[in-house]
């Protein structure tokens, strides 16, 4: 978490991603977070992150611009992250799967 807690803000511009785990560690550190608008990407930061296409240069590099120079973005991308993280927790997960299980078994 060093790094993510060091930084400014976190960007994540991916083609392609299963699941998205470094965007989730970004945003537990409350580390403003810029990521592809594709793949599982705008379900795992549900609202918790910047989203751009990453093809898209401009739209990253205004992205980049606002998080760095607008403090009420940066702020609010950092209240929203860690929350939104909380729901990644091995815990949860384990708990969700036990009642997937239970489900089928009924």
């Amino acid at each position: 978490p060093f790094f993510y807690n060091a930084a400014e803000l976190f960007v994540y511009p991916s083609f392609y991603e299963g699941f998205g785990l470094p965007p989730i560690e970004a945003l537990a550190c409350g580390t403003p977070t810029i990521t592809s608008n594709i793949s599982s990407l705008p379900e795992v930061v549900d609202g918790a992150a910047i989203l751009i296409n990453p093809q898209d240069t401009l739209a990253l590099a205004t992205a980049m611009h606002r998080v760095l120079t607008e403090p009420q973005l940066a702020q609010e991308l950092r209240k929203k992250g860690p929350k939104r993280a909380s729901e990644f927790s091995w815990t949860k997960t384990a708990g969700q799967t036990i009642k997937v299980y239970q489900d089928v078994l009924r």
